[in-house]
């Protein structure tokens, strides 16, 4: 009963905690272009909003648009339970590898760009291909990161590095290419633009495009919780902090503290980053990923090296 407890607990702190960090994001990109800009709390309010609306579904779509949100959020909130914030032992806290949250999030992306196929959109069917393009660059990144980041902690399991351990060349050169991964997995700039509607410029937005209602909240949270997830990988590669051994308030208070304070630390970088840089070409973007290509190579070999 206290395992099911804590595995709720974990779930509701990312859908609670989620759609601020990405209000907080814009917030500070808000406040960099001299501008007042939505509150920290905009994102609930556009749930709240979503949640309450009818939805519109296309007479052609099947089976796979209605149950790809149900299987996208399903897919981060899987991925969620591999993070480390409550759950400190158990089955999940042992299973959770990084290889596996990567697939895991791979199979919302799959099924997202199925769903926005089913409509026979044109525009379904432009973001899907993007989507598929840039994911077919992001994977290899990702898993040669997972690689150097197992080379220097003997394992892929999320558990071998959320604990305190030395930062090293290596660990620092891996989370800089997983934080190019991150920006185009939440699909910020250069990757892609979460504020336009443009018809050349849309990968993500063009696939939730034929959504409204409930379905496109659900969307909506899977991709905060996503972007939390990545945020974690990388504060807790070069931002160590001991995991606590138990549920309880001394250790768990400074431990979800010190979590946040990473989590807004990396939501503050990919806001700077976004303001300062401008939306690439999309087959420019081959460009920026091969970069983190390239960096997580060279985080390989420094691991081997021992640096």
């Amino acid at each position: 009963m206290i395992k099911i407890l804590i595995i709720l607990l974990q779930l509701i702190f990312f859908i609670a905690v989620s759609p601020f960090i990405s209000g907080v994001i814009t917030k500070i990109k808000n406040n960099a272009r001299m501008r007042k800009g939505q509150s920290v709390f905009q994102p609930y309010c556009n749930l709240v909003k979503l949640f309450s609306k009818g939805e519109v579904i296309s007479e052609t779509s099947s089976w796979i648009f209605k149950a790809a949100p149900f299987i996208v959020i399903s897919s981060s909130l899987g991925a969620a339970l591999l993070i480390p914030v409550f759950i400190f032992s158990g089955q999940t806290y042992y299973i959770g590898d990084f290889l596996a949250l990567i697939f895991i999030l791979a199979l919302g992306r799959f099924f997202l760009a199925l769903a926005a196929l089913d409509t026979a959109s044109a525009f379904g069917g432009m973001g899907s291909s993007r989507e598929m393009f840039i994911s077919s660059l992001v994977e290899p990144a990702a898993c040669l990161v997972v690689f150097s980041v197992s080379l220097q902690f003997g394992s892929t399991n999320i558990a071998s590095f959320s604990g305190m351990h030395p930062v090293s060349i290596s660990s620092l050169v891996a989370s800089f290419a997983l934080f190019l991964v991150a920006i185009a997995e939440t699909s910020r700039i250069p990757v892609d633009n979460q504020e336009t509607h443009l018809e050349l410029t849309m990968v993500h937005e063009a696939m939730v495009l034929e959504y409204s209602g409930k379905r496109l909240a659900l969307i909506e949270m899977s991709s905060y919780i996503k972007q939390m997830i990545w945020f974690f990988l990388i504060a807790q590669i070069i931002f160590p902090i001991a995991v606590p051994c138990s549920i309880n308030t001394a250790q768990i208070i400074p431990w979800c503290l010190w979590y946040l304070a990473r989590i807004f630390m990396i939501a503050g970088a990919v806001a700077l980053a976004e303001v300062s840089v401008a939306k690439m070409r999309l087959f420019r973007v081959a460009d920026f990923l091969s970069f983190a290509f390239v960096l997580a190579i060279i985080a390989t070999i420094c691991a081997i090296l021992g640096v």
